[in-house]
């Protein structure tokens, strides 16, 4: 039989796809999870028993929230990426290292084809397609939903056709979970209007008093919070398990699909933006204004092609390199507090911190020049204006 390696989350999509191609096909499919911080044990197990039952002659779930981290998340932290200014890019960047692990997967267990379950009207299809054509190019890539144009409706009647009962019923809101956030779309996501009420968010207020939380960073990386050390993952975790109890996190996002079209998505995300948030915050204490510049250019660049899928692209390594160096100093920890809803930054306790008294005080008072100095300093800045107004002047 033809080995097929499927991407397979255990949905409508991707279930019709493991009935349809084992089934009507012919292709021996071997059905592929890639957990990104999105699923429990229980889940897991569920998963793969609906995938064998589907008709899959194997199921394997791939841990890969370690690898999301080290090759994504870090570098989205680096360079404090929100798209748009909003969004922590919690899913689409999970997508890119879900690609890259089934296509290995593929080529370790020697198959000739990979199916996805992607629609044509979304940006999962290119972030899919791009790295199992540049990876693997030898594969074939195989998407019965989007080559048949297929509506839900279909699908469902052709899994019941074939003895497959599962409760297909479409869920109001479409949740997607991983360590860097939770995505969420609903009807409202659809409109411009609209906003998604507070029931549809994962996440409900439990906790009203405020708290506060201790973020420790060493080299731009989370190291500890409150004083207990662990590794970032475990920190990201345990963050999103303190600040998703007071519902903070929640916006949407609204964006330029790859396909060209505008989007809406609603997010929860409350570790994320505290992080991006803090390591900015430490960042603006111990870094120089030209190196928060090029960051901030290079960062955005970074998130733009990241969600684009052209993630293999060398030049991603280039600016991973150049985000990394930056993070030399960027150690200490940031004093948070969180509220229903909110939360905000107090301030921060570094060693390296530039805002150094014994060189002056903003507004208050200057050590390190004099007042002849300062006037000295002005004039020949005010040069090139004077100039200017000097020779333009009438106009």
């Amino acid at each position: 039989m033809k080995k097929l390696v499927l991407a397979y989350s255990g949905g409508l999509d991707t279930s019709y796809c493991a009935k349809y191609l084992s089934k009507d096909q012919g292709f021996e499919v071997h059905a592929v999870s890639v957990n990104t911080g999105g699923f429990s044990e229980e889940e897991i197990a569920t998963i793969k028993e609906k995938a064998l039952q589907l008709g899959a002659t194997s199921y394997t779930s791939i841990d890969a929230v370690k690898t999301f981290y080290d090759k994504v998340v870090k570098y989205l932290i680096f360079g404090n990426v929100l798209k748009n200014n909003t969004y922590p890019l919690s899913v689409s960047a999970e997508r890119i290292v879900q690609a890259i692990e089934i296509v290995n997967y593929a080529k370790k267990v020697g198959a000739k084809y990979i199916a996805h379950g992607s629609t044509g009207a979304g940006n999962d299809q290119v972030r899919f397609d791009m790295i199992f054509q540049i990876i693997a190019p030898e594969i074939e890539i195989i998407t019965p939903i989007r080559d048949n144009k297929l509506a839900r409706e279909a699908e469902i009647a052709y899994l019941k056709e074939n003895g497959i009962e599962y409760p297909w019923e479409k869920a109001k809101y479409s949740i997607n979970r991983g360590l860097w956030g939770t995505s969420v779309g609903g009807e409202e996501t659809l409109t411009s209007d609209k906003a998604l009420p507070d029931s549809a968010y994962p996440s409900q207020l439990q906790e009203k008093n405020p708290t506060d939380v201790t973020l420790t960073f060493e080299k731009g990386e989370l190291v500890a919070l409150n004083g207990k050390k662990d590794s970032p993952v475990n920190n990201i975790i345990a963050l999103e398990a303190l600040a998703s109890k007071y519902a903070i996190g929640r916006d949407i996002h609204v964006g330029d699909t790859i396909i060209g079209i505008k989007g809406r998505v609603g997010f929860e995300a409350p570790a994320s933006l505290i992080i991006i948030k803090a390591h900015h915050l430490l960042e603006k204490h111990t870094l120089s204004k030209w190196q928060q510049f090029q960051k901030e250019q290079l960062g955005n660049f970074y998130g733009m092609l990241l969600h684009e899928g052209n993630y293999l692209d060398e030049v991603m390594r280039n600016i991973e390199a150049f985000l990394t160096d930056t993070q030399k100093n960027v150690s200490g920890d940031v004093f948070v507090s969180l509220y229903p809803f909110q939360f905000r930054l107090n301030g921060i306790s570094s060693k390296l911190d530039l805002m150094n008294a014994s060189f002056g005080s903003y507004g208050e008072m200057n050590k390190g020049w004099t007042a002849d100095d300062a006037k000295g300093f002005i004039k020949i800045l005010s040069n090139s204006g004077k100039i200017y107004n000097h020779v333009n002047g009438e106009k």
